[in-house]
């Protein structure tokens, strides 16, 4: 069955729905597990790396948001790629829209009157105070929201311009190249930012500790983009089979042409 361009036009926007409710749900989710701190050494069995970074040990403790900002960062190159830098902001902008409204009703249900029987429910498993538990997990100070917030928007203004600047150059061809490129130029700026915003204007941390913790989390993040470098082309040959070769080369087209 030939598209038509009715049938284009509604692939067009199923697929613009489906990456952006997916962009958004991993990007909410991550900042709300983010609360955790947890070892990458020791979920996966591993002694600790110990780093040696300006005469201190330094070890892989990352926040529980790396499980999903790596996808992040690949629908960021996906949504680039078809539907141009317009739509990376689009998206960014929306999400950072429901990331400050996730966290005012965050705010609001902690202010919530806890009902007393609640407050003891989990005794037998070891919490004795089940409000200020809720509480310290989900409450995030002001100044790691703003660094958040900041961060993701910086991280992904200039995840999409380097993407965009590194296609104008090599056309279709070389996705890793755009797509890692991008990422480990807009996360080595995230990596930093975040911490200087919410740690060392938030929390007194020195100018040393933030470049060390920055220096660890990016390591990973480099790693993991590299890693994920093959999922790229397992998602690029998905959309290209479901837009057909006509309507994704004409989108790609696109998209390059509004730059």
């Amino acid at each position: 069955m030939t598209n038509t361009p009715v049938n284009q036009h509604t692939k067009y926007q199923n697929l613009f729905i489906f990456l952006g409710f997916l962009f958004l749900t991993n990007a909410i989710i991550a900042e709300i597990i983010g609360t955790k701190i947890f070892s990458l050494e020791g979920t996966l069995g591993l002694p600790p790396a110990s780093i040696s970074l300006g005469g201190e040990n330094f070890n892989f403790n990352l926040t529980a948001g790396v499980l999903l900002w790596p996808v992040v960062f690949i629908l960021t190159d996906i949504i680039n790629e078809y539907y141009g830098r317009k739509g990376v902001k689009k998206l960014s902008f929306l999400a950072a829209g429901m990331l400050v409204y996730s966290f005012v009703m965050i705010l609001a249900a902690i202010k919530l009157e806890p009902a007393e029987f609640w407050i003891y429910s989990k005794q037998q498993q070891g919490i004795s105070e089940l409000d200020t538990a809720y509480n310290a997990i989900l409450g995030q100070g002001t100044f790691i929201i703003i660094g958040s917030l900041v961060a993701f928007l910086v991280g992904q203004m200039v995840d999409a311009f380097v993407f965009t600047q590194v296609k104008k150059r090599t056309g279709n061809n070389m996705i890793w190249l755009r797509a890692t490129g991008s990422t480990l130029v807009s996360q080595f700026i995230d990596s930093y930012v975040v911490l200087f915003i919410a740690f060392y204007f938030g929390a007194d941390w020195s100018v040393t500790t933030v470049l060390k913790v920055g220096t660890v989390n990016y390591i990973y993040k480099l790693g993991v983009a590299l890693l994920l470098t093959p999922m790229l082309y397992v998602i690029h040959g998905w959309i290209d089979r479901y837009l057909g070769a006509e309507l994704s080369k004409k989108m790609m087209k696109t998209a390059m042409e509004n730059e």
